[in-house]
């Protein structure tokens, strides 16, 4: 019989205590209520944030979606391109850049959103309801709120190899044998002596 070293309900010590596999598993009880909220047919959690955010950023880029919703560029236009299909979107060349694609919705995607937000307001009264607690809440949320902003901000630039070799703490001198002094010392008392 396996011995169990962590709580009652038999989790795993070290996954017990691993914040990227708690966020992983919190993230799948989320997405879990998602869908008893908005059934399978749905729209999906990611689908929901890209309509949002294009209604909140009228005219916005594709990159730009990026950035507001974290999802991975080739995800995105995927997604976008798929939501353009089921007529949610509009993508047409943005006024700033031409190079870039602005992303607009139609009036299905202002329907399906008017739809989505008061299912999504249910899925995350549900969720924050199994943390006790609306100081809890908060600060749960305004925890997640910081890991997610810290993924966006800027990252200082690495040291270069050179850098780092003028960083470095200056070596400590060799320990003189007793009776040898430094190296060739013994050999140069001699030649003076002589």
């Amino acid at each position: 019989m396996a011995k169990i070293k962590s709580g009652a309900k038999g989790g795993i010590a070290a996954l017990d205590q691993s914040p990227s596999h708690l966020l992983h598993r919190a993230l799948q009880r989320a997405l879990d209520i998602y869908v008893e909220e908005f059934g399978e047919a749905g729209i999906t959690q990611r689908q929901y944030a890209v309509l949002a955010a294009a209604d909140e950023r009228e005219g916005a880029t594709q990159a730009d979606l990026v950035r507001i919703t974290g999802i991975d560029r080739s995800t995105l236009a995927d997604m976008a391109r798929r939501m353009i299909g089921k007529g949610l979107l509009e993508r047409e060349r943005s006024n700033v850049d031409a190079r870039a694609n602005a992303v607009r919705l139609t009036e299905e995607g202002r329907l399906a959103l008017a739809d989505a937000r008061p299912k999504m307001a249910q899925a995350d009264a549900k969720l924050l309801k199994l943390i006790s607690g609306g100081g809890r809440r908060a600060a749960f949320v305004g925890l997640l709120r910081d890991l997610a902003r810290a993924h966006d901000e800027p990252k200082a630039p690495k040291a270069s190899k050179a850098d780092e070799k003028k960083v470095k703490a200056p070596k400590p001198p060799k320990a003189v044998k007793a009776g040898k002094g430094h190296k060739g010392g013994h050999k140069k008392a001699k030649k003076k002596a002589a």
